[in-house]
């Protein structure tokens, strides 16, 4: 059919962003670290067109920055840039959970006992110091969990805003042999509050999440003053 080039195409392409989406959370491609579309293309084995899709989707997606005489390079987010995610997921997070509150009884039980093990899971890999494992459950459980307010503009946005989130924090947190301390492991409790219906209650763990993240981030700004810049590094766990 003459459309199955284009699916194959835009099929393999998503792979490919995905892949090297992965790759960049997993801390095997750095912050700063240059590559050709070539090289994508030899280490997976594909032509040069859909790689260069992939790249150009994740460069849109804030995750890669392209240079036309040097291909692309992982992009390298600072504290304040940080700071601005967090702050931003903020500002429409109020409203998104008080609308999820407000119509959680009307959502059926089988999404509440898939967003509840996923929380189980987040929340384990927190206390484990297991960020291979967290950052997956952790992004999963929050997409499902932004997907019961039937908005995917706003689930989009915060999605996005995680997975950037992620970017700056895995280089940090798998340099720093005492990370555990600085995983959040709320998910649980969140769930909780969301499967009672209790507005205040989620905000309080939406806030104390929020503060949490800030802290940190004063955290690395402390350690940038006291040693100089911290630079990503190391392939230890998070914690001993």
């Amino acid at each position: 059919m003459p459309t199955s080039g284009g699916v194959t195409r835009n099929t393999l392409r998503q792979q490919i962003a995905d892949a090297l989406r992965d790759e960049v959370l997993a801390g095997r491609l750095q912050p700063g670290q240059e590559f050709t579309v070539k090289q994508i293309a030899e280490q997976y084995g594909v032509s040069a067109t859909p790689v260069r899709e992939a790249l150009v989707d994740l460069a849109a997606q804030g995750l890669l920055d392209s240079d036309q005489h040097k291909g692309f390079r992982v992009h390298q987010f600072s504290v304040d840039d940080y700071r601005g995610m967090v702050e931003a997921r903020a500002l429409i997070v109020d409203g998104v959970f008080k609308r999820l509150t407000a119509h959680v009884k009307a959502v059926h039980g089988a999404p509440l006992v898939s967003v509840r093990r996923r929380a189980e899971e987040a929340s384990r890999a927190a206390r484990a110091g297991d960020l291979d494992i967290l950052i997956g459950y952790d992004l999963r459980f929050w997409r499902e969990l932004s997907g019961f307010v039937a908005n995917r503009y706003i689930a989009d946005f915060l999605h996005r805003l995680r997975v950037q989130a992620w970017v700056f924090t895995v280089p940090h947190l798998r340099a720093d042999r005492r990370a555990c301390d600085w995983l959040w492991s709320g998910h649980e409790e969140l769930v909780n509050a969301v499967t009672l219906g209790d507005p205040d209650a989620v905000m309080a763990v939406i806030n104390a999440y929020n503060a949490h993240a800030l802290a940190w981030a004063d955290h690395l700004e402390r350690l940038a003053g006291a040693d100089g810049p911290e630079l990503p590094g190391g392939r230890e766990r998070a914690c001993p």
